[in-house]
């Protein structure tokens, strides 16, 4: 690292668990955000900060004024921009050392299969089952931890998917395809620091996922009741009848 970089992350240098090989793990490794909305918004700002060398948004939407209230990542005088654009001069603002790719349109599988193969971790902020379980798909299929979040009034729940490593569940054990649909914030309302909580919580994971330290979230999915300032959790285990990750589905 140069003087620069060494000043700018002295934080983590100073940390034994990252230190300077921890810090070259993250300016090496390629994070997808899939939703920039109030989840990937604090999401993308940490990774960005922490000094994740290549960030890829993923969102199709454009910013308005009632996104304001939770996205942090934009602000009044870019409504009416695509969201990846805004985030991504938010967070060049922050850190214009990394490179930081825009997805402007929704993601299907094919692009996903196209991406994911140079990622080192996803982040899912979206708001949709289709789009989880699609992200879910991919990450099973080309091994590649995957950090869930969501958010809704005043609860969120966080879970991380590790298909790189032996007998963990994936996101579809949790979900099967007749879940039903997914109330939106604009349907249910959200309280802002709620999805700010869970979008921090989800970088905490993805950053302890590229320098491999601690204990995360895998097989494990945590939930976050604001209103009474409680975290729950509940052991998930590997359902073997997951049309993604179980017998039949490697079979295939």
């Amino acid at each position: 690292m140069n003087p620069e970089e060494t000043d700018r992350y002295s934080r983590h240098l100073t940390l034994p668990m990252i230190g300077e090989a921890g810090q070259e793990k993250l300016l090496g490794s390629h994070a997808l955000v899939v939703g920039m909305g109030g989840l990937g918004s604090p999401v993308a700002m940490y990774l960005a900060g922490a000094g994740v060398g290549q960030l890829t948004f993923a969102d199709f939407d454009t910013v308005e004024v009632s996104n304001l209230q939770r996205q942090i990542a934009h602000t009044t005088e870019r409504v009416g921009e695509l969201k990846v654009a805004s985030a991504k001069a938010q967070c060049l603002a922050i850190n214009p050392n990394i490179v930081i790719n825009e997805i402007n349109f929704a993601l299907e599988a094919d692009e996903l299969n196209d991406i994911l193969p140079s990622c080192d971790v996803v982040l899912d902020c979206s708001d949709n089952f289709p789009t989880r379980f699609a992200v879910n798909e991919a990450c099973v299929r080309h091994k590649v931890p995957l950090v869930s979040g969501a958010s809704i009034r005043f609860d969120g729940q966080l879970t991380v998917i590790r298909p790189d490593l032996p007998d963990t569940p994936c996101y579809r054990c949790l979900y099967d395809s007749n879940t039903e649909a997914a109330e939106t914030c604009a349907q249910a309302g959200v309280l802002g620091p709620v999805v700010g909580m869970i979008g921090c919580a989800q970088a905490i994971e993805a950053l302890k996922v590229l320098c491999d330290i601690g204990e995360t979230l895998t097989g494990r999915l945590v939930l976050f009741d604001g209103l009474n300032m409680e975290w729950n959790e509940i052991r998930l285990s590997k359902s073997p009848s997951c049309p993604v990750c179980g017998p039949s589905a490697n079979a295939t």
